[in-house]
């Protein structure tokens, strides 16, 4: 092999034990999940609003943009459920690039895997102590799902991920709400049948043993837009977009129909500060047709403290190291607009 197998990594149980949740944490995240279920189940009506930095790359100022959000839910409570982004693992496109803080717990230095592991499951431990909010993350490797597994409240499978196999079957035994992202091409087709695969139960290797999965129903669809044979970000957040996903569910069997909008990436060819405009376009779709009211359970918004983007190392607090973000001032005004149109 052309590798270099440097150390065996502990265990989930292993950094469970070491990093194990009190009783207190262990009933928010229970009540909290539950309420992000009922969104799903079409028990409850608020829209999902799943925001926060592209990447968590600095545990304090991470920390300090949730209490902030914090301090906005008790005022859109009746209208929106924010479920804090903690993207801990960074796809790249090419393989370069700051990959995470499973990767690098500080983006200054090497990378250290176990150091990572641990600082992934502090951050996610921290947020729920200090804020209350039970969050969301990506499942970039599923083998390390279980690293989180009874700490997270949403998951997402990226684009690039949401055709694999391992990814599917394992969403598919996940008991917290996973959204499939369509994949880059377009190809609604693709992210279909990721969600009727994880919607229904499977037997597979999973961390070396023999797995069997129940399935589950709360795996939905996340439009983030795709890319055109030249390379060219295309939306795929308007009226019709929405309108042929209404009818790619009707044509399949699927519980809980549903959608989320990714309102960065393709949709706003990366521009954060289209997000604000993306969100409203597609409220009001939803007051024009009601198979769209239906299946939109919110929104998914790149957002840090400063606006914008800066290279690693670049010094300046709460500003993201990867894609751009919107800024907290904006964020702010952002969230109350959507109560007031909701």
């Amino acid at each position: 092999m052309n590798m270099v197998l440097e150390r065996q990594l502990a265990v989930p149980a292993e950094i469970k034990e070491r990093c194990p949740l009190t009783m207190k944490m262990s009933d928010t995240i229970g009540r909290k999940r539950t309420e992000i279920k009922e969104v799903f189940e079409g028990r409850d009506n608020r829209k999902l609003l799943i925001i926060g930095p592209c990447s968590a790359d600095n545990e304090d100022s991470v920390i300090d943009y949730i209490g902030r959000l914090a301090r906005i839910q008790e005022k859109v409570e009746e209208k929106i459920l924010i479920v804090p982004r903690i993207y801990t693992n960074k796809p790249r496109t090419t393989g370069e690039g700051y990959k995470g803080m499973l990767h690098q717990p500080d983006p200054t230095e090497k990378p250290d895997m176990i150091k990572g592991i641990i600082a992934t499951r502090h951050l996610h431990m921290r947020a729920v102590e200090e804020t209350g909010f039970v969050c969301a993350d990506e499942m970039l490797y599923p083998e390390n799902y279980q690293y989180l597994d009874d700490v997270l409240g949403y998951i997402a499978v990226g684009a690039r991920s949401v055709e694999n196999q391992q990814h599917r079957l394992v969403a598919s035994g996940v008991d917290v709400p996973v959204g499939m992202k369509n994949p880059t091409s377009g190809d609604y087709t693709v992210m279909m049948n990721a969600i009727l695969a994880a919607q229904h139960g499977h037997t597979f290797i999973y961390r070396g043993w023999e797995a069997h999965s129940q399935g589950n129903p709360l795996a939905h669809s996340i439009l983030r837009g795709y890319t055109n044979k030249h390379g060219q970000s295309q939306p795929n957040y308007h009226y019709e977009d929405l309108i042929r996903l209404c009818d790619y569910y009707d044509e399949r069997e699927l519980s809980n129909p549903a959608v989320i909008i990714d309102t960065n990436h393709s949709n706003s060819n990366k521009n954060p500060y289209e997000q604000p405009r993306i969100i409203k376009d597609v409220l009001h779709s939803g007051r024009q047709n009601e198979r769209i009211d239906g299946i939109l359970k919110g929104f998914m918004v790149e957002s840090y403290i400063e606006d914008g983007n800066q290279k690693v190392g670049g010094g300046c607090y709460g500003k993201s190291i990867t894609d751009p973000c919107l800024g907290w001032d904006k964020t702010e005004k952002l969230i109350y607009e959507i109560a007031d149109l909701i």
